[in-house]
């Protein structure tokens, strides 16, 4: 019977037929129809990864319609609608999955069908060839007792031999009544069949000693051990006894996400990882257990084990984070968390020196903060407060928010000799927009022309009502550079932090905000975490945005390791994959495994979401696109920077930068030192390399020096937006100017020979004429050319300028059409440099 007599071979989707030559024992072959699976490309569903895009974003705290994270052009409306399309092709590839479910079921059944056929035929071929070798057998006993029979009834009787009862029994009965015979009679019996070599049982046994020359001489090669012939006889004995029944398979429920690796597959069904390898390779697909495959073939495999599969999403993943609300009686007193928010040098590091009793003020380049500080401070009473020194540049807007996010006090700090601010007005909207109370600190009270009264007053503007005014926001006047009013700034914070009775639970798995996160040499990156929930320790393994890592190290504000951190303390944590970014939430999980798994699903989450809002679907986005690109000019630049948030500030401040006719591009921008990468970017771009208290290492600038890459350091932000500014500033076209310097009246139209063409008699009426001026022809006070002169004569001669009240002959270069009547107007152009504003 042949396997393709009128069937469908077996096989699968985008599958080759072919043909294997199979063989048996007793030399018997079989040709078979199979089929080769090529090898499936994974594409990541477009719907699966914008739905799963809005998830992840979510976590890291960027909603999925930000205007602000979005390009320019795409409306909400056309946002919606590209999730819709989305929508709508994951439910198509739903269906189309179905559909292939009910298609594999059916050519299983069908498989299996097969299967059993060439079995049953396999089954009554070796009934047939075992009854043929059992009659085979038979005969010849029955040959071989003959020829005994023979042989001894041919030899002489010496004397009668007593009367036995089991001679006269039939021959298999004398067999079976013959003893056993001794060990002895076995090894003479042996000896004489051949010598040289042990016998051999039925089962292949090695019977009979084994001497070391028989050992040496190998005769016949591998042999049975005792323990094989014990088994063998065990099996054969339940098999007599009907106990031959196979062992119940366990039936498992496997999760198979989106991709798994194959290794990983195989430990969830409990299966040998050469089996799930050896069951891909028969489906075509030639891969390793360390390589990754997609949940269809994942579904396949799965049940050719007899397991059931249970689909997840890779959304999933994130489930393992813990989210369980803390009971009353876990919670227990956690300092306050207060951030100093102000205008640029209003005083706010300096008067957290002064409560410090340090001074950090000192060590900031240009003397203003450009990064988050965490610091904490213990007062005269015993109390505990944690404090944030956010920076007051207009371009530091994120981390004065990022700020105010993860605080319950604000501290406003503003100067009696500056008052209102435009960052102070921001830092007021920052902290209304979290929900946090205020105290307003009046700093620089010491100075001759302080006048607190005036900040009072202007904080009404911006609906802050202090206590002196009546209102219900604590208002202190100190001085940073005296030490005043400082121990009632201190009342205040314990004052309003009792009233907020703050609480947390510290036997939980931590969860904190990343504060500020940095490459550092030596130490590689490096998080400060604020802990919020939760106690981190030393060897937790914790997700933090597209990261993850293993707390190597501990730091607080001091410098000094620790072995963990409570609620409301900074800390810096070593043992990161990777710089995250700052503003991310940590979260600690059970495993590597879960935190690895949350961060690849986060990163991938990121990347779809990227590309879903740059990817332009409608053909006048495309145009709209390149034309912006024809008559934008773009001044590219690669930025490193020290740490994540002044990296993410110079961004937001050079975006700024430009207008309708320029405008700056960043074309790569991280933490850490210059690298050879980033001068191979910068040379092919045409691009300088702005480091921001970050230097080049020795291959950068030996790669640099050779390839004519410029690298500007700068240390303040102020210098280098200033610089980005004036290098914008040279792309600008110059302006053109135009001065009209006179006008000329056409007498009458003569047409010279000699190639001249027409020639205009005109009277300069008003100002000059020059030949180097440009000129345009009026006629009834409109505009019908305009271009220059081709001569300009005073009689026959070639001149350079005509005064008023003089004639002159005008010809205009490739324009003839002239006529009496005509008025020339004479202007000059100038350029003008431009500069961004």
């Amino acid at each position: 019977m042949s396997d393709t007599d009128g069937k469908k071979p077996l096989g699968l989707r985008g599958a080759r037929p072919g043909q294997v030559k199979q063989s048996f024992s007793h030399g018997r072959t079989k040709s078979v129809v199979v089929e080769t699976k090529r090898k499936r490309v994974v594409v990541p569903k477009a719907g699966a990864g914008a739905k799963s895009a809005g998830a992840g974003s979510g976590k890291a705290g960027a909603p999925a319609g930000d205007p602000s994270r979005r390009p320019a052009g795409i409306t909400d409306a056309e946002m919606e609608r590209r999730l819709k399309a989305l929508q709508a092709a994951k439910a198509r590839e739903e269906d189309e999955a179905i559909a292939r479910e009910a298609e594999e079921r059916r050519r299983e059944e069908e498989r299996q069908r097969r299967r059993e056929e060439i079995e049953a035929k396999e089954r009554e071929e070796r009934e047939r060839e075992d009854a043929l070798r059992a009659k085979a057998e038979e005969e010849e006993r029955e040959k071989r007792e003959a020829e005994e029979g023979r042989q001894r009834a041919a030899e002489p009787a010496s004397e009668p031999a007593p009367a036995d009862p089991a001679a006269t029994a039939p021959v298999s009965e004398r067999a079976q009544a013959r003893p056993a015979p001794r060990k002895a009679d076995r090894e003479r019996q042996a000896d004489r069949e051949g010598r040289g070599g042990k016998a051999r049982d039925d089962g292949g046994r090695r019977s009979g000693k084994l001497t070391l020359k028989e050992a040496l001489a190998g005769d016949g090669g591998r042999q049975r051990s005792m323990a094989a012939m014990k088994r063998k006889q065990e099996r054969a004995r339940q098999k007599a006894l009907g106990q031959s029944a196979p062992r119940e398979k366990v039936v498992r429920d496997v999760q198979v996400p989106e991709t798994i690796v194959v290794s990983e597959l195989a430990n969830r069904m409990a299966e040998r990882v050469a089996d799930v390898v050896k069951a891909l390779m028969k489906n075509g697909l030639m891969v390793t257990q360390n390589q990754s495959i997609d949940a269809d073939t994942a579904e396949l495999i799965v049940e050719e084990f007899g397991h059931h599969v249970v689909r997840v999403s890779d959304s999933d993943v994130e489930q393992v984070i813990d989210t369980v609300e803390d009971r009353a009686e876990d919670l227990k007193p956690r300092p306050p968390i207060i951030t100093i928010m102000g205008h640029v040098d209003h005083g706010k590091t300096s008067l957290l020196d002064a409560i410090r009793q340090t001074s950090v003020a000192s060590g900031e380049a240009g003397g203003i903060t450009q990064h988050i500080g965490a610091y904490q401070v213990k007062s005269e009473s015993g109390a505990v407060l944690t404090f944030l020194d956010t920076p007051g540049h207009a371009a530091f807007t994120s981390m004065r928010a990022r700020g105010a996010n993860v605080t319950d006090i604000v501290v406003l700090v503003v100067a009696a000799d500056d008052s209102v601010m435009p960052q102070t007005i921001e830092a007021i909207n920052h902290a209304k927009a979290a929900g946090v109370p205020m105290i307003v600190a009046i700093n620089k009270c010491d100075k001759p022309d302080a006048d607190p009264n005036k900040v009072r007053t202007e904080l009404l503007q911006h609906e802050v009502v202090v206590e002196a005014m009546s209102g219900d926001v604590q208002d202190v006047e100190v001085s940073a550079t005296t030490g005043m009013g400082l121990d009632q700034l201190l009342e205040s914070i314990a004052l309003q932090s009792e009233i907020l009775e703050l609480k947390a639970n510290p036997d939980r798995a931590a969860m904190g905000a990343v504060i500020e996160a940095k490459l550092d040499v030596g130490r590689g990156p490096v998080a400060t975490v604020l802990v919020q929930y939760g106690t981190l320790r030393r060897g937790d393994i914790f997700v933090v945005g597209e990261q993850w890592g293993k707390v190597r190290a501990l730091i607080n504000d001091q410098g000094e390791r620790v072995e963990e951190a409570g609620p409301s303390v900074p800390v810096e944590v070593l043992g990161l994959n990777g710089t995250p970014e700052a503003g991310d939430v940590l979260n600690v999980v059970e495993t590597e495994a879960q935190a690895r798994e949350i961060a690849d699903y986060r990163h991938q989450a990121a990347k779809d979401k990227r590309a879903a809002a740059g990817a332009a679907t409608t053909l006048e986005q495309l145009m709209a696109k390149a034309k912006a690109d024809e008559t934008v000019a773009e001044l590219p630049v690669v930025l490193k920077a020290d740490v994540q948030g002044s990296a993410e500030a110079i961004v937001q401040a050079l975006e700024k930068v430009g207008n309708e006719e320029v405008r700056v591009r960043v074309l790569h921008y991280g933490v850490g030192a210059i690298t050879e990468s980033d001068i191979g970017l910068a040379e092919a771009s045409g691009a300088p390399v702005l480091g921001f208290n970050v230097r080049a290492n020795a291959p950068a600038r030996n790669s640099a020096n050779q390839k004519g890459v410029e690298i500007r350091y700068y240390s303040v932000i102020y210098d280098l937006v200033d610089d980005i500014k004036a290098a914008a500033s040279g792309l600008l076209s110059a302006e053109v100017r135009e001065h009209f310097i006179g006008y000329a009246t056409i007498k009458e139209v003569f047409k010279v020979s000699g190639g001249v063409g027409k020639v205009a008699g005109c009277l300069v009426t008003e100002g000059v004429a020059r030949r180097s001026a440009g000129v345009r022809l009026l006629r009834d006070d409109v505009v019908i050319h305009e271009g220059t002169l081709k001569t300009l004569k005073r009689f026959k001669d070639e001149v350079k300028e005509v005064i008023s009240g003089q004639e002159c002959g005008m010809a205009f270069e490739n324009y003839e059409d002239i006529r009496p009547g005509d008025v020339i107007e004479i202007f000059e152009r100038e350029e003008v440099e431009r500069t961004l504003s």
